[in-house]
């Protein structure tokens, strides 16, 4: 039995730290709860938004735009020209967001695109992504308060 007990400990501790690899692995390769694309933050970020349906009035005193927004893209041959429009969850932050938005969001706008390629920005898809890149990035800039829709208002995309 003496001659039994190490080998029998052996057994056990490879056993167990065999299960411990294993579910670390299972966890990494499935992923958790948590989305790694910004796609999949900002749908998660939408469902903890309480959705309402606004009168146009109230869209109006809750959206804030920036125009002529021009970069260039990742590949430096494409130039992107496009306006955006942003609504706010209230009034005040809408207050907050156009006092930064020339200093701290364009910069972001600008960032992001210049990330991008024409092929990946191209098509609803695409557009979609930006949008949703977008309102994660800003959300943490933001002094109080949420922003709870990006838009596109004007998009083009050509070659120099």
């Amino acid at each position: 039995m003496k001659k039994l007990l190490p080998w029998l400990i052996t057994i056990l501790l490879a056993i167990t730290l065999i299960a411990i690899v294993a579910v670390i692995l299972f966890k990494s390769v499935m992923g958790g709860d948590d989305p790694k694309d910004s796609a999949g933050k900002a749908a998660s970020n939408a469902e903890t938004v309480k959705v309402e349906k606004l009168t146009a009035d109230e869209r109006v005193e809750l959206t804030s735009t920036l125009e002529q927004i021009k970069t260039n893209l990742s590949d430096p041959d494409y130039i992107a020209v496009m306006g955006l429009a942003f609504q706010l969850d209230e009034k005040s932050t809408k207050e907050d967001f156009d006092k930064i938005k020339d200093i701290q969001i364009k910069p972001i706008i600008i960032r992001t695109l210049s990330d991008m390629k024409p092929e990946e920005i191209n098509g609803s898809q695409g557009k979609d992504k930006l949008c949703a890149q977008l309102l994660n990035l800003i959300n943490r800039e933001l002094p109080t308060g949420k922003l709870t829709k990006v838009e596109i208002t004007d998009f083009i995309v050509t070659k120099l």
